[in-house]
């Protein structure tokens, strides 16, 4: 992709600008969407916002290319990029009036998954626009076949919530009412809805504010010079560390568990990424085709793993923004898992996410040992509780859970924790138990799940729920429960995921990656996330690393003998 032009009136370089006031505007820049980022989140309502983070916030110059990103949710972040190119094709900047808010979740138009709802707001200076900010947050519900909104067994987008297209949320100030009126209509929870989407619009609004503020200092003449001078900074930095790769072709395969309907089938996913003159190309030829299941990823979620995984091989310092993405492209197979073909359900596209960015980094392993660490757990399990509160009135919830990630070359794998273009936090026990009539037993790590090697990987996690009334809905999306994250160079894997059910009558069901049931009063749900792979072999463990992996409960006796020859002391 080539260099866009500047914008009329912007100066043509670095060279007839101030450094010293393009980086404090760049760091301004980021200093905005942070500031939007925690308005968003402080403002909703919703438990997987508040607690879980799973939100969004980014600027957008008015070309649409993404100017400077909060520190959120690298997915979010990506698939924002195709949704407000959609925008400015359905409102042409010319279109657009001060106080309009623009509204879509479809991922077959440009979106990534119905929870995902993006507002964007166009940013007004003067009577001109300036640029756009936007937001994106996972609603707790949304409608569909299953409380939450993530239900593993749909066959086809239409179960899965409604889909909304590029509309007006609001229209130069004034609220869509009929809009609203529809979107209440079709949701379980709809003043947790509303709360949220208030609170992204109010995330837009902090970076309008700001932006003007900075474009009333500057002039936006020199403010739309800096934009480009910035993205043309990256853009040059980016094609420079990739020319620092050597050259090639590099391949790499891992699997999902299943589709959420057929249990037995495991779904592959192939990637060829091709380095060549400061450029990379992703090529996902030999991926499974499109799932009967809600697994398959529209190309928003391909371009972001693509684009998170290119961020994860570069230099850590490069200002993310457009400029980094120029020099990627990606081939995606149509009909395939990663470009199906609508009505495809998509609900659970995050694990296919994560897998293609563990793939893409995977592939770099042995050229650059330095940089990419062992297989990480790249497990999100995803829960949904739903029913009725035992005072009358509905209850939706949901539990975001973390693994283990790899062991790195000098280093060992951190316990739970997101990686591989999502993240998010689990909730507290203390907050899932106010919003639900649900009680947490236990939260531990799951002993020996590390990777053992001369690095450990990092442990997962193990947590247990009660539900304490009748007619809850459970959805569980899990991962990594028959394919286990890969070690390095000597390293072993690490332990896989196991969920199971345990009735109040005694009878055990163990889950196998992906379960909608229903648990009544006294069921409990035990879940178990992956560990990590190890780097090197475990033999070259330092043997006080191994004694104190012991002492912490991370490493059990017989492990450390059996895996490590720590002696008995």
């Amino acid at each position: 992709m080539g260099k866009t032009e500047l914008l009329p009136g912007a100066a043509p370089g670095l060279s007839q600008l101030d450094p010293i006031t393009v980086e404090v505007v760049r760091h301004k820049l980021e200093g905005i969407a942070n500031e939007m980022e925690s308005t968003l989140l402080r403002s909703s309502f919703s438990p997987i916002v508040k607690e879980g983070m799973d939100a969004s916030a980014s600027l957008f110059t008015m070309r649409g290319e993404s100017l400077a990103q909060a520190c959120a949710v690298p997915i979010h972040l990506a698939t924002l990029i195709p949704v407000v190119q959609t925008f400015l094709r359905e409102f042409p900047v010319a279109t657009m009036r001060d106080g309009d808010i623009y509204i879509m979740n479809d991922p077959y138009l440009g979106g990534t998954h119905l929870p995902d709802i993006a507002l964007v707001t166009p940013i007004f200076h003067r009577g001109k626009v300036l640029a756009l900010s936007a937001t994106m947050t996972h609603h707790q519900d949304v409608g569909g076949m299953t409380p939450g909104s993530i239900p593993t067994n749909a066959t086809e987008i239409f179960q899965e919530g409604i889909r909304i297209p590029p509309l007006k949320l609001r229209d130069a100030g004034e609220m869509n009412d009929t809009l609203v009126k529809m979107l209440r209509q079709n949701v379980r929870i709809p003043d947790t809805l509303m709360g949220d989407l208030n609170a992204q619009i109010a995330g837009c609004q902090i970076g309008a504010r700001r932006l003007a503020e900075l474009a009333e200092n500057l002039g936006e003449e020199q403010l739309a010079a800096i934009f480009e001078e910035l993205l043309m900074r990256s853009e040059a930095m980016t094609r420079s560390a990739l020319r620092a790769i050597p050259e090639g072709i590099y391949r790499y395969v891992d699997w999902l568990d299943n589709d959420g309907i057929d249990l037995d089938r495991r779904v592959r996913i192939e990637v060829a990424v091709t380095v060549k003159d400061g450029a990379i190309h992703i090529d996902l030829t030999g991926t499974s085709a499109q799932l009967k299941g809600p697994f398959n990823c529209v190309p928003s979620g391909s371009q972001a793993a693509a684009y998170f995984a290119v961020r994860a091989i570069t230099d850590p310092t490069i200002p993310t923004n457009a400029g980094c993405f120029r020099p990627v492209s990606l081939h995606l197979p149509v009909g395939s898992l990663v470009n199906p073909v609508e009505p495809a359900p998509v609900g659970s596209r995050t694990a296919t996410i994560k897998r293609i960015t563990g793939c893409i980094l995977g592939a770099f392993k042995d050229v650059l040992p330095e940089r990419v660490p062992a297989d990480s757990g790249c497990e999100l399990l995803t829960l949904a509780f739903g029913g009725r509160q035992p005072a009358g009135g509905s209850f939706v919830t949901g539990e975001l859970m973390a693994a283990g990630s790899g062991a790195g070359r000098g280093s060992d794998g951190v316990d739970v924790i997101e990686t591989d273009a999502t993240n998010c936090m689990n909730l507290p026990a203390e907050a899932m138990e106010m919003e639900a009539p649900i009680r947490i037993h236990r939260v531990a790590l799951s002993r020996d799940s590390g990777g053992a090697g001369k690095q450990r990987g990092g442990l997962g996690i193990i947590k247990e729920f009660e539900t304490l009334v009748d007619g809850v809905t459970l959805t569980h999306r899990g991962e990594r429960h028959y394919h286990p994250a890969a070690g390095s160079h000597g390293g072993l894997e690490g332990a896989k995921a196991h969920s199971v059910l345990r009735r109040s009558d005694g009878t055990e069901e163990v889950i196998a990656s992906k379960l909608v049931t229903g648990m009544n009063r006294g069921d409990r749900l035990v879940v178990t996330t992956a560990g990590g792979g190890g780097y090197g072999d475990p033999q070259l463990r330092d043997r006080a690393a191994v004694r104190e992996d012991v002492k912490n409960g991370k490493v059990s006796a017989a492990a450390a003998r059996a895996v490590y020859g720590l002696a008995a002391d």
